[in-house]
């Protein structure tokens, strides 16, 4: 009878600490995570966030909570710190631009090559492949936790001056650009006048005519209704395109159960697809919509021809040769395989 009464203490016991187990993993969760962004909802860049935000909270039963904070307003909207900010716990979680990382991981750069990835495909071959690997190895010996992807889409310019088909056409053109020191050298080389400043800035710089130009995802161009800002011009070249990366700080990332961090990053991995299709929606379909959208609000749109896109190459290319060892012999050459194999 003893002998019994002791088996069922102790089977009670077991059952107890399993329960108590997560229970206890889980007294160490904040009630909510702040997750950084740029651009919140309704552009892809904002829904990715906002779709991965869902997903966590309906897979874990409410047990991690995910707040956005779009404008990058955890860190006063100064985009390029906040790969720092989410280092150093200032941020729990980013869907972040490759872009904006860069200054602090310089194969980021990878992606700003001008002219480098000519076609989606050539995206995929990067970000799904062994590049992309390599990337997050990069990323997490940087100090985060990187996930997944997702993508801001090809940069266009857009200018309040004249249409762009040529070099030429740029010279002397004030261009907005984002901080990182890659894109300088390209208007450079390019005859413009690069200045440097975040999207909280830029929008009334090209409102008062302070900056002549810039250059975004085209999404952008319609969200933010750009044509009454000066912006009447727009040529698609796609000199480069900008992957996002879901990322979580790594004290985070190691509060969580293992069960809640697989959870997370396969939200993560689901966002990323569905975020994905959004952002080409409009621009790989037959007829293009969104630039006939564009079109349609008195902007003159001018796609490059193969020939005229070629010219811009040829005066890019010092930059791209300079940037190389920057960026890691290695990694760019293994890129240019992966791009030059790729199934379209």
């Amino acid at each position: 009878m003893k002998l019994r009464t002791f088996l069922a203490s102790a089977v009670a016991a077991a059952a107890a600490l399993t329960v108590a187990a997560p229970a206890i993993a889980q007294s160490n969760y904040k009630s909510e995570y702040r997750l950084s962004l740029v651009l919140g909802p309704p552009t892809p860049w904002g829904m990715a966030g906002q779709i991965w935000a869902d997903l966590v909270k309906e897979r874990t039963q409410g047990r991690i909570n995910i707040k956005l904070y779009p404008g990058v307003s955890l860190i006063q909207g100064d985009q390029t710190r906040e790969f720092s900010a989410l280092r150093q716990g200032v941020i729990d979680m980013a869907v972040g631009s490759t872009i904006n990382w860069s200054p602090q991981v310089k194969q980021l750069n990878l992606f700003s090559l001008p002219f480098l990835m000519p076609d989606y495909a050539a995206v995929d071959a990067l970000t799904q492949g062994e590049v992309g690997k390599e990337i997050f190895k990069t990323l997490d010996k940087a100090g985060v936790v990187p996930l997944a992807w997702g993508e801001n889409g090809y940069r266009e310019i857009t200018n309040s001056k004249r249409a762009i088909e040529k070099p030429e056409d740029l010279k002397g053109m004030k261009i907005r650009v984002v901080g990182s020191p890659i894109f300088a050298d390209m208007f450079t080389a390019l005859g413009a006048n690069p200045t440097q400043m975040s999207w909280a800035d830029a929008q009334p710089a090209l409102s008062s005519g302070a900056v002549d130009g810039q250059e975004n995802p085209l999404f952008l161009f319609t969200v933010l209704k750009m044509h009454t800002v000066g912006q009447k011009f727009v040529t698609t070249w796609g000199y480069m395109a900008d992957p996002l990366v879901f990322v979580v700080n790594k004290d985070i990332w190691n509060s969580w159960t293992p069960a809640d961090r697989d959870i997370v990053r396969q939200a993560a991995v689901d966002a990323g697809k569905q975020e994905i299709v959004l952002a080409r929606k409009g621009l790989v379909e037959a007829g293009k919509p969104l630039l006939k959208d564009i079109a349609g609000m008195g902007v003159t749109v001018t796609q490059l021809t193969p020939a005229q896109r070629e010219v811009f190459v040829k005066a890019t290319r010092p930059v791209y040769d300079k940037w190389k060892p920057t960026i890691g012999t290695n990694l760019v050459d293994m890129a240019e395989k992966a791009i030059a194999a790729r199934k379209q």
